[in-house]
């Protein structure tokens, strides 16, 4: 489970805001269970999807997401990530190929969210990725509520990841405005 606890360029879970939220979060709270619950709602909540809000901003280090208090799919699972690892809760990088129509038709793109390590029910699948109308992403364990139920074509891609995939970083990091990310969404 080291892999899944580790810190890195973007899960930088040792600087002083997200320990200080991770901790400010967990207060009080005995179970991963309810650390992890609190993490995710917060996450999911309180940090803006940068398409729904069509922020002109794109973010990838957790530190960044937090600061700005919005980031893409990808970006709030990596803040997650950190504030999960921060407490000592192993989290991974878990993705789905869905249809991007929401933004641009006849076109497919990774979908990020995250595997948590619960002690009572082992690796669980959580997505902070905000709800909106149409979607209801909930922390109901054992059973996944993600935010998007699989269509046609999609796909579950089974792995779990201690680090977001590279075409996912590429992305993020070279795609900065909101026009820019709608037309370059990841992809396998």
């Amino acid at each position: 489970m080291k892999e899944f606890l580790k810190e890195s360029e973007l899960v930088d879970l040792s600087h002083p805001d997200i320990q200080t939220l991770a901790y400010t979060l967990a207060e009080g709270l005995t179970s991963d269970e309810e650390i992890a619950k609190i993490c995710f709602l917060y996450v999911r909540d309180e940090i803006r999807h940068s398409g729904d809000a069509k922020d002109d901003i794109t973010t990838y280090k957790a530190s960044d997401v937090l600061k700005y208090k919005t980031g893409w799919c990808y970006a709030k699972s990596i803040l997650l990530a950190a504030l999960l690892r921060a407490n000592g809760i192993p989290a991974g990088f878990c993705y789905q190929r869905l249809s991007c129509s929401e933004y641009v038709k006849d076109v497919y793109c990774l979908h990020g969210l995250n595997a948590v390590y619960l002690k009572k029910y082992g690796w669980y699948r959580i997505d902070a990725r905000g709800n909106k109308e149409g979607m209801d992403a909930q922390f109901t364990p054992p059973e996944e509520k993600l935010a998007f139920e699989l269509q046609k074509g999609e796909t579950d891609i089974p792995d779990i990841y201690d680090e977001p995939l590279a075409v996912v970083m590429d992305a993020l990091k070279k795609y900065k405005s909101y026009d820019e990310m709608i037309c370059n969404f990841p992809d396998l």
